[in-house]
């Protein structure tokens, strides 16, 4: 059993107008998809980033993989590094994009997950158990509120959600996500506005959702002295404060004079990062994803040095659709120790790429999908469709900078803000 055929397709989707710490989403979020099929006519799948160095990473593999066993996930590690070269850049920045650093583990991921479906389908069993096997059987995801504008500067009418640019703005969010998903835990997307105005958000919702875990994420946006005060602010209210400030220094700094836990996707984004974060203290809990650590077994190791170290462990959600959501759920579903719900940016997408559309959460929570492989087939009509987005929409690569700059002409996107 051999692939015989390797394809990458890049995909366009529409996206609100999110706001975060260096700006707004544009009207559009990029992903590249991935089929890895054999001569018996199956098919693995895979979902990741859609970015100019991501798609041209991806195309450059492909090719060379026709011809390995799709058991061989060895091979494939092997065959990535002999045609990426890996340089020194630094890792993720608030504004996803992908360096030569982590460019080959991010193509690795992407590709590991298309193998690993293959093997479930040929086995005839869950991805879930080539992992081995569920501690659970849903997966419990967070509402994810965002500070958003009513509409794109494109669009001639307000989204379905409208604004939310206020406390009020955001409990009303966070009632309509709640009564159509069922989420249990909620995060607010921070940064954004004065800190004290985003703490009286996190009270309100507090009072409007009483007993639900509360997480705030300002990426980054705060300094030591803010993140400290904010801290204080908001004792008790919170499940744990992520990235209020910059570094794993600033991180450790916080962490050293608070009560709640730290959570970061920003300063330990892999295995290299850890010794020093642990070291320092600079968080209580990593936020994973399988992405850009690594895969899915990537994703199992980090979770056993998380329970070595006793740090708690979750997951963190860039846009996405289908395939990627039900990866992250088989690989969480696995994990004992991956004991906070994770993040995802699901309701936030209309459209989809598999077969019979979005998939369905169901008290906040995701059944693993019980399918050979990772359970989803792809919809080719709905590939094309989106494939025909990506080559008309005019967006190659994500940035939020430049996309607020179209409702502020000086904004800079600069760290921290506060």
């Amino acid at each position: 059993m051999t692939i015989t055929a390797v394809r990458v397709t890049p995909i366009a989707f529409r996206d609100p107008p999110l706001l975060n710490v260096v700006g707004v989403h544009q009207p559009y979020a990029l992903r590249s998809i991935v089929e890895v099929e054999t001569g018996d006519g199956f098919v693995g799948l895979g979902e990741t980033y859609g970015d100019t160095a991501m798609r041209e990473g991806l195309t450059a593999v492909a090719p060379h993989l026709v011809g390995l066993d799709p058991f061989d996930l060895a091979g494939l590690r092997a065959t990535i590094d002999r045609h990426l070269a890996a340089g020194t850049d630094a890792g993720l920045s608030v504004a996803p994009g992908t360096s030569r650093r982590n460019l080959p583990v991010k193509v690795d991921a992407a590709f590991e997950v298309a193998f690993l479906d293959l093997q479930g389908q040929l086995l005839g069993r869950p991805l879930v158990d080539l992992l081995g096997g569920a501690v659970r059987g849903r997966v419990p995801y967070s509402a994810y509120l965002f500070y958003k504008f009513a509409r794109h500067r494109s669009q001639p009418e307000d989204d379905e959600w409208g604004a939310a640019l206020d406390p009020d703005g955001i409990v009303a969010q966070a009632r309509t996500m709640i009564e159509r998903y069922g989420f249990e835990s909620i995060k607010l997307k921070a940064g954004v506005f004065e800190p004290d105005a985003e703490a009286d958000a996190l009270r309100a919702l507090a009072a409007a959702f009483p007993g639900a875990p509360l997480r705030i994420d300002p990426n980054g946006g705060w300094t030591v002295a803010t993140s400290l005060r904010m801290a204080a602010q908001l004792e008790g209210v919170l499940e744990y404060l992520e990235d209020p400030a910059p570094g794993l220094d600033g991180m450790a700094e916080v962490a050293r004079q608070v009560g709640q836990p730290l959570a970061t996707n920003m300063v330990v984004t892999g295995f290299e990062h850890l010794p020093e974060a642990i070291r320092l203290g600079s968080a209580q809990v990593i936020l994973a994803d399988h992405h850009y650590w690594g895969g899915l077994r990537a994703t199992q190791h980090l979770a056993t040095i998380c329970r070595t170290w006793g740090l708690g462990l979750s997951m963190h959600s860039n846009s996405h659709l289908g395939i990627s959501l039900a990866a992250m759920t088989h690989v969480a579903a696995a994990i004992p120790n991956l004991t906070y719900a994770c993040d995802t940016h699901y309701p936030w997408q209309e459209d989809e790429v598999v077969e019979g559309g979005k998939l369905t959460l169901e008290r906040g929570a995701l059944r693993v999908p019980d399918g050979p492989g990772l359970g989803v087939r792809l919809d080719r009509d709905a590939l094309a469709r989106l494939h025909e987005a990506y080559r008309t929409c005019g967006i190659r690569d994500r940035d939020d900078v430049a996309e607020m700059r179209a409702y502020r002409p000086d904004w800079t996107g600069a760290l921290p803000r506060f």
